[in-house]
């Protein structure tokens, strides 16, 4: 399996960047998961010579701007995502629009668009989770977001990939708004693999609090030998892991095989 990073939120190779994610991967499906708030991730292909043109899906982890918002500069591909991506949502803080800059009738107008609240099977090796359960309490953070109306929003349409490799199980997260650990836990239900090679993406750790410590400790629990935490990763997070695991710092532009 390979996974190229055509953005995050730091720049390498050259690479354009911006605050979002857009990972290509490439296992025995080829994956668009997440496009980024821009044109970004089409540039960057084209600066590492690599085509969009033969993609088989697009995998949308949740229905946030710096996600999916890139979505406006491709079409007519497949589109896997949770039902309620398309709700409008907002900062419950200075109420900024935060959601999709396409409608859902939009995107079916320019997308083979499957909705999934169940884990949806992309291809013998490739598992969109669907709807995440949220099973445990040291991932339950304050809310920071509502809906139109007004309601709590606590973005139950995030998602993930669960990847089957010859080295074990590789999970792919967008923003792990459902909580990291939950997300690996459920990908192990899922898959029925216990055994986890890889997490990359974002983990929504925020700080280096108690959430981050017990993430820490639970990786350090089923010895995951390789982990990239990325994107919605602060820098005092990305600390403590560097800390406990020697981690790679992800970058616009990075090639990694898994």
């Amino acid at each position: 399996m390979k996974l190229t990073v055509l953005n995050d939120n730091a720049p390498g190779r050259n690479c354009l960047s911006e605050y979002g994610l857009s990972y290509l991967v490439e296992a025995d499906k080829k994956i668009l998961f997440d496009a980024g708030a821009t044109d970004v991730y089409i540039k960057n292909a084209n600066l590492l010579d690599i085509s969009l043109t033969d993609i088989d899906a697009i995998v949308l982890s949740h229905g946030h701007w710096d996600h999916g918002n890139g979505l406006i500069n491709i079409s007519g591909l497949p589109l896997i995502c949770h039902p309620d991506a398309f709700i409008k949502r907002y900062n419950r803080k200075d109420n900024r629009y935060i959601g999709l800059n396409q409608s859902l009738s939009e995107i079916e107008e320019r997308f083979t668009l499957t909705l999934s609240r169940k884990p949806y099977k992309i291809s013998p090796s490739i598992t969109f989770l669907g709807e995440i359960p949220r099973i445990n309490n040291f991932e339950l953070s304050a809310n920071h977001f509502i809906d139109e109306n007004g309601n709590d929003d606590n973005v139950p349409d995030d998602s993930a990939l669960a990847i089957s490799t010859t080295n074990g199980l590789v999970i792919v997260s967008g923003c792990a708004h459902a909580g990291i650990c939950n997300i690996v836990e459920y990908a192990r239900k899922i898959t029925g693999i216990d055994n986890v090679y890889a997490v990359i993406g974002g983990f929504h750790l925020r700080s280096d609090n108690e959430q981050t410590r017990k993430t820490v400790e639970y990786f350090q629990s089923l010895s995951v030998p390789t982990l990239y935490p990325a994107h919605c990763t602060s820098l005092a997070a990305l600390t403590r892991f560097n800390d406990a695991f020697k981690i790679h710092q992800v970058l616009t532009g990075d090639f990694f095989y898994f």
